[in-house]
């Protein structure tokens, strides 16, 4: 599905999760099983709603909020440590890139960047693991480099400087709600990528309505639609 003018960029932003690797299907299957062990029961699809493309800190405060108000204590201390180890534990054994996104990416000209809400480190080794890390070094941003995360603007335009390209000029691709707003914030065009494994329908239209110009369903039509950039 598209939807709009297509225009050509002059760089193109990537987030990470889900658009690169396919890490948000083994996140929602470990946070999901974390939560409903301290009684917070989600669907899948308004967990990915909800909390998918935010940062830690953010998604912690959050579920904080939510565990308070639907079971009137807090998380426990440690949720947000045991997370992160079981998402890492996933992604050593389990974590691919997403299909057809090496040869989409290397086919792509212009200058591009990784602006993810991943950690700076656990973000490298992702792309390490995938074989994405020479594709984009050293153009690769997290989160923790900035004051606000995602649905903020500050990951982007960081990006962006770093390229030095106008945030108007570039081209965000993003697989979450949060991040097709960051990217709308920081002025540039989006297209919301509906390829990764933990993604449906319903995902697809929530991206088309949360602003994105031009909705991706897989790597293989994004790198039909590189090709006509010049």
């Amino acid at each position: 599905m598209v939807c709009g003018a297509m225009s050509t960029p002059r760089a193109v932003i990537f987030d990470c999760d889900g658009v690169l690797v396919d890490s948000e299907i083994l996140a929602i299957e470990v946070e999901i099983s974390l939560l409903t062990d301290c009684g917070l029961v989600f669907a899948p699809a308004d967990y990915n709603r909800r909390f998918l493309g935010l940062n830690d800190a953010a998604y912690h405060a959050a579920l904080q909020l939510e565990a308070k108000a639907r079971t009137g204590r807090p998380l426990p201390e440690d949720f947000l440590d045991k997370a992160r180890d079981q998402r890492w534990a996933a992604c050593q054994t389990r974590l691919t890139a997403v299909a057809g996104c090496g040869a989409a990416v290397q086919a792509l000209a212009l200058p591009k960047a990784v602006a993810s809400s991943s950690g700076a480190d656990f973000l490298r080794e992702k792309l390490r693991l995938t074989g994405l890390l020479d594709t984009f070094d050293p153009h690769v941003y997290s989160a923790d480099l900035v004051d606000r995360g995602k649905p903020h603007p500050d990951i982007f335009l960081h990006a962006a400087r770093a390229l030095n390209v106008e945030p108007t000029a570039c081209l965000a691709i993003e697989d979450s709600v949060n991040g097709v707003a960051s990217a709308r914030a920081a002025g540039m065009t989006v297209w919301g990528f509906s390829g990764g494994g933990h993604m449906d329908e319903a995902a697809a239209v929530r991206l088309a309505e949360a602003g994105a110009d031009h909705l991706v369903g897989s790597w293989d039509e994004a790198r039909r639609l590189f090709a006509g950039f010049s």
